[in-house]
């Protein structure tokens, strides 16, 4: 029978065998990196063994690489041959900022207080010329359609936003904003590594997503996939050049440079396939719990955590927000409390979270509990702070 939500919340011996971190502490900081869940560590290590004593790529189980662009691309309402295993969101997005065809006084529009792997590729592009726009919003990581739209003219190529604030956890409306964007003929790139495997992530109006495995997903570091959509790909060439996006037919280097068609024309070399592994155990998890599924519990969690944290004299970011934007994040501060102190205070009892500093200076602690956590250990952290 497929693993339930509620199955692993009653039953304790299930949820520690399923998470083992669960046996040693409480874990609530999902949205940096995660611990691995028993399936994930169970097929690292059985393919680890497998290449221990044979060609690595012989102990591959059969047929890897294509099922897992099909299990993400299903995750996301992609064609599995737009998805490519490049791994790091950071060295994703760097691809697509470099390889984007782009003219003197073309511009890009960003958001500076975004996660730096979603600023930085876009600010290099000062170098080659290009105006690169920093979105002015009213307030942390609450980016809206109308944000965008009033700061985009005839000379935007392309806007990069994150799926979720890391800080905030402020869901943007992809949908509403990729719509608009596709209207003025505007790429629309999305960096979904705080929503992907929490919440529905669709790229029905979006060109370019790019995601690592290690946060929500419940995947290896490294191991994260790129999509970009067929229609775009034309406007964002490959910049890394290998045996593997290269054709060279029997390995013999040929006198042109000629890249296959589809997602592999992003993937220069040799894949991670200890990663790949951990991958796919990820997304089949993710798959059988379901992410509307996961996502209703983590918004029931947030529900009742920031009217317990306001009741404590907390401030929580976004504390307001309603269903349709509210993440798996929870960051709070209180005036004259010294936020630091409170998050060694938990980590000392067992309780993991992170220790984050806004724009400005000001420090919180950030709760992002996935959906095997269960109440009993969200009850003590409230005790604790």
């Amino acid at each position: 029978m497929p693993l339930t939500i509620s199955e692993i919340l009653k039953d304790e011996a299930l949820r520690r065998h399923e998470f083992p971190v669960a046996a040693r502490q409480t874990f609530l900081a999902h949205a940096g990196v995660s611990p691995l869940p028993r399936r994930v560590v169970e097929a690292i290590g059985a393919y680890a063994q497998a290449g221990s004593i044979d060609d690595q790529e012989e102990a591959l189980e059969p047929g890897l690489v294509g099922q897992v662009r099909r299990l993400a691309a299903g995750l996301i309402g992609a064609d599995h041959d737009e998805v490519s295993l490049v791994g790091p969101t950071s060295l994703a997005l760097s691809q697509v900022a470099a390889g984007l065809q782009m003219k003197r006084g073309q511009n890009v529009l960003i958001y500076h207080d975004c996660y730096p792997s979603n600023v930085y590729p876009w600010m290099a592009l000062a170098d080659r010329g290009v105006e690169v726009r920093l979105m002015n919003i009213r307030e942390l990581g609450k980016v809206r359609v109308v944000d965008v739209q009033g700061q985009i003219d005839e000379d935007t190529r392309l806007v990069a936003i994150a799926s979720a604030h890391y800080l905030t956890g402020w869901r943007i409306n992809i949908d509403a904003i990729g719509r608009m964007l596709r209207s003025k003929g505007v790429l629309f790139c999305l960096d979904a590594i705080q929503t992907l495997g929490a919440f529905p992530t669709s790229v029905a109006n979006v060109d370019i997503l790019a995601a690592d495995a290690h946060k929500w997903l419940l995947g290896p570091c490294a191991a994260g996939l790129l999509y970009i959509r067929k229609e775009a790909r034309p406007q964002i060439r490959p910049v890394v050049h290998g045996w593997h996006n290269l054709q060279c037919p029997d390995y013999l280097t040929q006198d042109d440079l000629v890249f296959h068609e589809g997602a592999r024309r992003y993937e220069a070399g040799t894949h991670n396939f200890l990663g790949l592994h951990g991958l796919k155990a990820a997304l089949e998890l993710v798959q059988e719990v379901g992410v509307e599924a996961i996502a209703a519990e983590l918004a029931r969690k947030r529900l009742w955590l920031v009217p317990e944290l306001v009741a404590k004299g907390y401030t929580v970011l976004h504390g307001d927000a309603h269903a349709d934007n509210a993440g798996g994040i929870t960051s709070f501060h209180r005036e004259g409390t010294d936020m630091r102190a409170v998050y060694q205070k938990l980590k000392a009892e067992g309780v993991t979270t992170s220790h984050r500093i806004l724009p400005g200076g000001q420090a919180v602690v950030r709760l992002s509990p996935h959906f095997y956590n269960t109440d009993d250990e969200l009850r003590r952290c409230l005790e604790l702070v």
